[in-house]
């Protein structure tokens, strides 16, 4: 009778596997492996080798509380000859001497989450039980069997394994790129991730349902679309608000990046964390999609509707001096971030695999929780309203149409001749570039073609027929030159009267400062001019001088200026509106490296930004942070104020840990100038062998 086998050591070959697996950025202390790929582990044994034919060796993977078989939580499998393709498998790859390497192999289709390994050897009758320790198992894009499979290798590396990013805002005619620090392999990252699906309401409800599902992206998905806010006090993680009262905590304009965030919120004990706005839902939900291996991207909606009845239509008021009245819930924002995630919809008819929209910005509520989606990209074009998830919501926000009523003194109501566009310049940053893709087409139609009227006719909604005519009068507002801040500038009102009669009207420009959700402040500029007379076929402009006194202390850190002209034809009483959404320019930081990038060398960046305004600034910080550049974020506080056109300055040290291209991000605050943001290319050169 064979003495006993007697397992010593065991080394998981974390490094080894890391690599193969693409998950080496999460560090060497844990082994994190993605799904239908192949792993290896060596085993030690003491007093003698193993002797195939004579042991036994069979292996245990438990993930959740309440592993059970049947809902794929636990698997029980002995080392055969070649991988089993349906589930779990484990086969000898080769020995010598004491040690066995074992490959082990998940299917494509098993649970994420953090599994225990145990090892069971027997002979004959005789057997012992060792655990050896813990993985993490991810969903993996590189699996042609996997859900998440994505074809394209620099897609994968920008959707799944790129750390770092650029979120578009600012205005349809003046977009701004921000640099976002994503950050999904920094240190206990994927363990906050691994939190936020324990700490959700359907899994505390039935945990064995909960982690019986999270082999499937589209639960996923939806579970991190909830849990990004906290609007269902589910010990969400973060706290929205838009009313520039952000004392309490860090304003939404303030975070460069997920993992400042995502650390806050573990530490202090799951509690929100505030404050966001839709674009840092977004780039958490995407920081968090990412490092469970689902490819994601922030996409940008400029011009996006907010429908509240289901109707297809926001009705804005006016009166008749341009401003807002009488407020309907419906509005538009001037953008609207949420992700896309790449996912199969085994759940749906086939045809609507590939990117889906998740916005985790709590707006409404599906199934009764603030989440949205996954919604197939593919349907909302199609106008498949009925398909899950949350199609009608997404649908409006590309698509409803925009009609602006005249409340004039009477109380009588004029509808205007102008409608304006919802759902333009849908963005995203480019696969391996620092460049902005449209792809408005993946989300409708062109517009005015055969295949939108099929679509609007499915969605039954009559896309309003106010393609303004060529006849007529033609409103139209244009901006001089760049807007920048502390400074004064000039918009127009250029009036066009396309016909052969002489036209007298009305003008009314107004100015406001306003927000990126539509919300407007305080009057910043306003004419009224009631005899403009028009020749046949002529072009007038007419200017509105904006000046830094009056906008500068209403302006929100969005640096909007909303500008509303009214056009009234005495003759017919028609109202012609055109508005325009004016984005003030911050100053620009300039970032200069100093020396020789290499890995773990010491480098310096050169920071500075000039003070546009005439007067100092105050309580002046830059932060900085850079996955593989910086540890985590570093602060650099001024002690001095910044005089007038004067130029703030720190030099920043820092150490990169990793080789490859890195992205130094920069955010400046100070009293009178916040959010300011900027980036900087780095290539680092590996460390010399």
């Amino acid at each position: 009778m064979a003495e006993d086998l007697v397992l010593e050591t065991w080394d998981l070959q974390c490094e080894r596997n890391g690599r193969e697996h693409r998950t080496a950025d999460m560090g060497c202390q844990q082994l994190v492996v993605r799904r239908g790929q192949p792993f290896t582990i060596t085993l030690h044994f003491s007093g003698r080798s193993y002797e195939e034919g004579v042991d036994k060796l069979a292996f245990n993977v438990e993930t959740g509380p309440c592993p059970i078989e049947t809902s794929g939580t636990r698997s029980h499998f002995a080392v055969t000859d070649f991988p089993e393709e349906s589930g779990w498998s484990a086969v000898v790859q080769q020995q010598d001497g004491d040690s066995l390497s074992v490959s082990l192999c998940s299917p494509p289709s098993a649970r994420v989450g953090r599994y225990n390994l145990t090892v069971e050897t027997s002979t004959g009758y005789e057997g012992s039980s060792y655990h050896i320790g813990d993985f993490v198992l991810l969903f993996n894009a590189w699996h042609p069997e996997d859900t998440v499979y994505l074809r394209d290798e620099d897609e994968r590396c920008e959707y799944v394994l790129s750390q770092q990013g650029l979120i578009y805002q600012g205005a349809r005619d003046y977009i701004t790129s921000t640099p976002w620090n994503f950050g999904q392999f920094e240190d206990d990252i994927l363990s906050i991730c691994l939190k936020l699906l324990d700490t959700n309401p359907k899994f505390l409800r039935d945990q064995n349902r909960d982690c019986s599902r999270r082999n499937d992206p589209v639960y996923i998905g939806r579970v991190v679309s909830a849990m990004v806010n906290c609007n269902d006090e589910d010990r969400g993680i973060l706290a929205g608000r838009w009313d520039n009262n952000y004392e309490d905590g860090m304003s939404p304009m303030a975070w460069i990046g997920s993992v400042d965030i995502l650390k806050r919120w573990k530490k202090f004990g799951c509690q929100p964390v505030k404050y966001g706005q839709c674009w840092v839902f977004a780039a958490v939900a995407c920081t968090v999609m990412r490092c469970l291996g689902i490819p994601s991207r922030v996409v940008t909606n400029y011009n996006s509707a907010h429908d509240t009845n289901g109707n297809l239509v926001i009705d804005r008021y006016l009166n008749e001096m341009g401003e807002e009245d009488r407020r309907s819930r419906d509005m538009i924002w001037n953008f609207h971030c949420w992700v896309e995630s790449w996912m199969a919809r085994p759940d749906l008819a086939p045809g609507y695999d590939g990117w889906q929209a998740l916005d985790p910005t709590p707006q409404e509520k599906s199934e009764g929780v603030f989440c949205c989606g996954p919604a197939p990209v593919r349907a909302i074009k199609e106008g498949d309203l009925q398909l899950k998830y949350d199609i009608p919501f997404v649908f409006a926000e590309v698509n409803a149409d925009v009609v602006y009523w005249v409340v004039q003194h009477d109380g009588t109501q004029k509808k205007s001749t102008h409608s304006s566009i919802v759902g333009k310049n849908i963005s995203t940053k480019s696969v391996g570039r620092d460049s902005r893709e449209d792809i408005t087409h993946t989300y409708k139609y062109p517009e005015g073609s055969e295949k939108e009227r099929e679509v609007f006719a499915k969605a039954e909604h009559e896309k309003s027929s106010l393609r303004e005519e060529d006849e007529g009068l033609h409103l139209k507002i244009k901006l001089s030159e760049g807007a920048n801040i502390g400074c004064d500038f000039d918009v127009f009102a250029v009036i066009n009267n396309n016909s052969d009669t002489e036209r007298v009207c009305r003008l009314m420009l107004c100015a406001r400062t306003a927000s990126y959700n539509g919300t407007v402040g305080p009057q910043c500029g306003m004419k009224d001019l009631l005899n403009i007379t028009l020749a046949p076929w002529a072009e007038n402009r007419v200017p509105l001088r904006i000046l830094y006194e009056k906008y500068g202390e209403s302006l929100t850190q969005d640096n909007i200026i909303k500008v509303v002209a009214l056009l009234t034809e005495y003759q017919t009483g028609d109202v012609i509106v055109a508005v325009r959404d004016v984005y003030i320019q911050n100053p620009e930081i300039k970032i200069r490296i100093l020396g020789e990038p290499m890995q773990k060398r010491k480098l310096v960046a050169e920071i500075s930004l000039v003070n546009p305004f005439a007067a100092p600034l105050h309580n002046c910080v830059f932060l900085a942070e850079g996955t593989g550049l910086t540890e985590g974020q570093q602060i650099k506080e001024l002690e001095e104020p910044v005089e007038p056109q004067a130029v703030a300055k720190v030099r920043l040290d820092f150490v990169p840990s990793q080789a490859g291209l890195h992205k130094l991000m920069v955010d400046f605050e100070s009293d009178k100038l916040k959010g300011v943001k900027g980036y900087r290319n780095v290539i680092i050169a590996p460390q010399p062998k």
